[in-house]
Order: C-alpha cells, then structure tokens, then sequence
C-alpha cells in the first residue's frame, strides 16, 4: 500500500519518466486516541535492480516485451484517481468470504511448541529488539524448539479479537485487509521430533503445526545447501485478496510477500540465523518444490466475471528463502543442477488435499494474465553464492526505544485504526527510526542490502521514501526525502522540481542520507491524496515509497514487477516494527490516488 503526498502549491509533474510510486505501506505515527493505540503513517512503492535478461533470440525478445508491456497495463489500469477507482467489488458478499486458513486435508498434523508472550528476561533466547540491528546471537542448532519459535514469531497468530458476534484473528505478519493470502512452507533436513526424514510441509497458523506434505530424497540437503540450513517456500493466494480489492489485489499480495520475508528475516535473527533470497529458481521449479502442481491450470476467462471457479484458489509459488548459521562462508550453488534435481520432487507421493475457501468466486482476469506475464524463468548460473558480512545499523538515540525484547514487538504489533492528531516525535526518534529503514548499514554509500532485514533481498536497494512530517519536534513541517540508494540521487534530482532544497536537515547522522527539500503543511494534501483519509494526515508523519521503476522491469524483464513490491513490503514491515518498539504504531494505507500522488 502506498501513499505519497506534496504541497498544492508545489504540485509538479516529474521532470523523469524514470521514477514511479507503487503500492505499499502508508505509516502513521501518533499517540492513538482512547480508543486506539499510537500510530504512524507511511505510503510506498518500489523497483529492483538485479541481473538483466540476456535476451538475444528476437522472437524472446518480443515476448519478454509483452510480459513488460501486461505489467505496465495491469499498474496502470489498477490505479485510482480523483475521478475514478480502479475495479472492484462494489460490496463485500460476506457469505463467500474466503476461509484464511488453507489446509490440507489428510495429510499428517504435527504440533509445533508455543513460548510466552508475556515480559521477557533479556537474554540470547530472547534479544533485545534494538540488539539485533548491531549483531546478531550466536547460530542455535535446528530443532524442533527453534524451528516453533521462528515461524511463532514470524508467520502465527498473535491474538484474537471479538466484537458482537464476529471474532476473527491477527497473525505477526501484516497483511492488507487482514486477508494474508500469504502461505509458507518448511523443507527441510530431519528434524528431531518433527520427521527422521527430509520433508515438506506446509505452516498451518492457526494450529501452529506443521503439515507433512511428503518426505525428499536424503541427499538433497547435503548436496545442494550449506550444513544446517533449511528452506522456507512462500506462496499466494490471489483470491483472498481479490475478494475485497479486486483488480488491486495483485499489488497487495505481492506486499504482503515483502511482509513476510521481512518477518521471517526478524524471527531468524533472533535464532542466530541469516536468510537469504534464492532468486536463481523459476516459477515452475518452486511449484515442484512446494508440491503446487496439485492444483489444476486455472482457465482465466476473457473479462471479469462471477460464478464457482474453484481452481481459482490456487497458490501462486513467489519465492524461496534459504536460512542458515549466521556468519557462513559463500558457499556453491548450481541452480542448473538444483532445477533436475527439483524435477524429481513431481514423483513424490504427496499428501493432503487442499480445501476449499468459498463456495463462489469473482475472478478479476486482469490479475491472472499479469501472474503469467511476471513468472521468473530459471536463471542458470553456477558458482558461489555470495554471503556478504553483516553490517550493523547506525545508531543516533538508541534510548527512543522502550526495552522490549524481539518477541515483545512482533507479537504484540498492531496495526492502528486511527491517530490522536496531537502526539509528537522526537527529532532523534525519527532519525534512529530511518537508521534502521536505509539497506547498507552503519558506515559507506546506501546502495547495497546489507542491514537487516534487508540483507534477504538479492538486489540492489531501489526503493526510496518521500516523507511527509507533520509532527516532529525541531524539524519544519514539510516534505524530506531519502535516498536508500545513493547511486540514484543526481537522477532523483533532476526528476524533481528545481526549486527543491535537498539540503541535510539539522542534526541528521551523517550515515542518514536524508533531505530536506520543501516546507509546507501537508497534512490537508496528505489525506486528500490517501482517499479523503484521516489517517494519513494525523500521525507524526507519512511517507510514501518510490521506485525506479520502468527501468527496473527493461533491465530485468517482467518477473521484476512483483519484486518491486517485496521490498517495499519489508520495509513497511520495519516501520511498523520500529513504531512498536519506540511506544507508538503504525499503519498502512492501500487506498490512495496514485497520478495525483506522483506529481
């Protein structure tokens, strides 16, 4: 979900086509009303850099054009305007709410253990929050223990909420409309009191269990993976989102994706453990991987359109983590051979078949096409994997935060319904806040995604924010900017308005590539810009997120487009992290007019 606002009176179109905002997290800080907790509000969007497409066959060459060419359609025809809201169902039809749990019956359930939720003794078991920005505890072994407590503090339920007569669940992973069309898979080596064998198995969050899905050759792990390291498959499912945002359901899913990586990222560090995006697989590998050719082809029909498609409820495959000790060596990886290798998995005997979610479906066509058009092919590479060294954070007021452990801040984050209008920030609060948002780390140029939890991502940094400060103390009010990749900030310059200061702002750390480029009160534009919101104009201050984005998609091809996404998504899940853990919140906004906020 994104949001990005400007002075009227500065409003311009942009000077370059090159940058571009896309759906993200709008964030929202403030001290919450009686009713609700404090809050923050940020918007953004995002672009990637990662290898480029060789593309040399001309006959390649003019399809990859046309998957670019769907993905643009699909991020043009999604937007809303002042005029004009992008598709979507005009009510809710609550009785084919789709269930958010998927399951897969039969196949065999295993518990995983629960810990406190409860104050913590800071100990290596349970880290401070801030710590983990500085260096991560030492590597614990894989067990039944520390495999519960990671997907207990990145992926489950954190509570569950009753008004009247509906009662519905919060999970530790964010999600837009609290739909979470996200789904998560362990494969793994043996685990002691889990399997004697490899396995696949599907999370099934609201047991906190594991279902066993088949068992794997036991060479696969040694082969292919460091020792100690498993696999963590994450998948979507585009309905649940489109139930309630129709054709804008794609932007969010993908979002949600970011959320996740970002969560499993906290949790893993925590256990001593580093994860990392292992973006050689193509789509149809992950779908062998996680067993998701059980599901039948989807026919998309030729316009939007309401009836029973159950194998609408498929999951999309997105990606693959590879988690394992931190402070590893690189190690090899032969996608190549990984992809034969994965071939097999088609002859394993899966269990469990999945259920159904809605007895009637809308099936918004634009958002299928799109899917087909992003789907990563293999990139065939072989040689090391790199493993770059953890850079810790920079650290301006390490006092902003409350001393709550990792746990304390994931499981008991929120996202607010509302902002009191009148709480204010600290400047050095909102600085230590953005130290732990820029991808390099402490020290050196932003450019590449060494910090936490950034450091997943197997790209360079190209998402930036636009920040809209309401309430900090001793600062303007205005418009800021930072630059997350300081490679693009002559280009960011010149795509923007001459008159812009872009002058560091009092007291900014060095190692904060901040910018003050206006003073103006924004909050009217702002919730204006955030569909007539409230919300956006009354926290300490909103930001909205932009990507280089056509060039990311031409450099890379279309399977870039959702990536974009990703990233903004683990950085709406820092945000929101960092509100909790100073005493306040965050939200994020999804609604917003995209034209009107670019210019």
């Amino acid at each position: 979900m994104v949001l990005q606002f400007l002075p009227s009176r500065l409003c311009l179109p942009l000077n370059a086509p090159h940058f571009h905002i896309l759906p993200s997290t709008s964030v929202s800080l403030s001290r919450p009303n009686r009713r609700t907790i404090p809050t923050m509000s940020f918007p953004s969007s995002s672009s990637s850099s990662s290898a480029s497409p060789s593309v040399t066959d001309p006959n390649k060459e003019e399809e990859e054009q046309g998957k670019v060419a769907q993905a643009l359609k699909y991020h043009h025809q999604t937007k809303h305007s002042f005029t004009n809201y992008a598709r979507g169902p005009r009510g809710l039809d609550w009785a084919n709410q789709p269930n958010p749990f998927r399951r897969y019956i039969s196949a065999p359930l295993i518990p995983l253990l629960h810990f406190p939720a409860e104050k913590q003794a800071i100990t290596d078991d349970a880290p401070l929050y801030s710590s983990l920005f500085h260096s991560l505890p030492p590597p614990k072994p894989i067990s039944q223990s520390t495999i519960s407590q990671l997907f207990y503090d990145s992926l489950a339920l954190s509570a569950w909420k009753t008004t009247g007569y509906s009662t519905w669940s919060l999970r530790v992973n964010p999600s837009s409309g609290n739909l979470h069309p996200t789904e998560a898979y362990l494969i793994s080596p043996p685990i002691q009191s889990l399997s004697d064998s490899p396995f696949v198995a599907h999370y099934a969050p609201k047991e906190h269990s594991l279902e066993v899905r088949a068992t794997i050759p036991s060479g696969f792990f040694p082969k292919f993976f460091p020792e100690n390291s498993f696999l963590i498959g994450i998948s979507s499912i585009f309905w649940r989102e489109a139930w309630k945002y129709g054709e804008r359901a794609f932007r969010y899913c993908n979002h949600d994706v970011g959320h996740a990586i970002g969560a499993v990222a906290m949790a893993a560090a925590t256990l001593g453990w580093d994860v990392k995006l292992l973006d050689g697989f193509g789509y149809d590998d992950l779908q062998k991987l996680m067993g998701l050719d059980i599901f039948p082809e989807f026919k998309v029909p030729s316009r939007p359109i309401k009836g029973k498609f159950p194998d609408i409820e498929f999951e999309h495959p997105d990606c693959l983590l590879l988690v394992f000790p931190n402070g590893s060596n690189q190690f090899h990886v032969n996608y190549k051979e990984l992809s034969s290798a994965v071939k097999e998995f088609l002859n394993l005997e899966w269990k469990g078949k999945p259920n159904s979610l809605s007895r009637e479906h809308v099936c918004w066509d634009i958002i299928y096409r799109t899917a087909e058009a992003v789907k990563k092919p293999l990139t065939v590479q072989s040689g090391e994997f790199p493993v770059d060294q953890f850079q810790s954070s920079g650290i301006c007021s390490e006092n902003s935060y409350k001393g709550l452990t990792v746990r304390e801040v994931v499981r008991k984050r929120r996202s607010a319904v509302d902002m009191d209008g009148v709480t204010v920030m600290e400047r050095e609060t909102f600085y230590q806040i953005l130290l732990h948002c820029v991808p390099s780390g402490n020290g050196g140029k932003h450019r590449r995604q060494l910090a936490l939890p950034f450091r997943a991502l197997s790209w360079d940094a190209e998402v930036h924010a636009a920040l809209f400060v309401h309430r900090v103390v001793g600062l303007p009010k205005g418009l800021y900017f930072l630059v997350r990749n300081e490679d693009h900030l002559e280009e960011l310059k010149r795509a923007t308005r001459p008159e812009f200061n872009w002058e560091k702002p009092a007291g900014c750390p060095d190692d904060l590539p901040l910018y003050e480029l206006a003073t103006d009160n924004c909050q009217e534009l702002a919730k204006r810009l955030s569909c007539h919101q409230d919300i956006a104009s009354d926290g300490c201050f909103s930001l909205g997120m932009v990507a280089h984005f056509e060039p990311a998609l031409s450099d890379n091809g279309a399977w870039m487009y959702p990536r974009l996404f990703w990233e903004t998504g683990v950085l709406g899940q820092v945000l929101y992290l960092e509100a909790h853990a100073v005493g306040i919140s965050a939200t994020g906004i999804g609604c917003f007019f995209d034209d009107p906020v670019c210019q």
